[in-house]
């Protein structure tokens, strides 16, 4: 499924843009003008990655400081242990997109329950 994020002329290169679905995703425009999707939620807590600090190819997660490469979602710095789920960037006519990935995203504990329905 491809989903539109937001007009690539809206992302400057070193931000980073949150789409609300679940799990959120996030599209980050690097220095060097490229562009990566990743689930937003590291897998060590519930934190947003797209309130870390990018820097190059790798984000840094705002509670814990764990470090993901946004190439391939592995783990760069502690304490998270598992990988973030990526996703393909298109961009279209100045629209960026989202093709979501098909594979089960690592989530922490308490957001696979809440999204399960369970209790956080």
């Amino acid at each position: 499924m491809k989903i539109p994020a937001c007009r690539l002329a809206d992302l400057p290169r070193g931000e980073a843009h949150r789409l609300d679905i679940d799990p959120p995703v996030s599209v980050f425009h690097t220095e060097d003008g490229e562009l990566f999707a990743i689930d937003d939620t590291c897998t060590h807590q519930d934190a947003s990655l797209a309130d870390g600090w990018l820097e190059g190819r790798e984000v840094e997660c705002p509670l814990h400081a764990s470090k993901f490469d946004l190439r391939t979602g592995a783990v760069d710095a502690p304490p998270a242990k598992r990988p973030v789920r990526t996703h393909e960037v298109v961009v279209e006519e100045g629209t960026v997109y989202v093709r979501l990935s098909a594979d089960a995203p690592n989530l922490p504990p308490c957001v696979a329950a809440r999204l399960a329905g369970g209790a956080a």
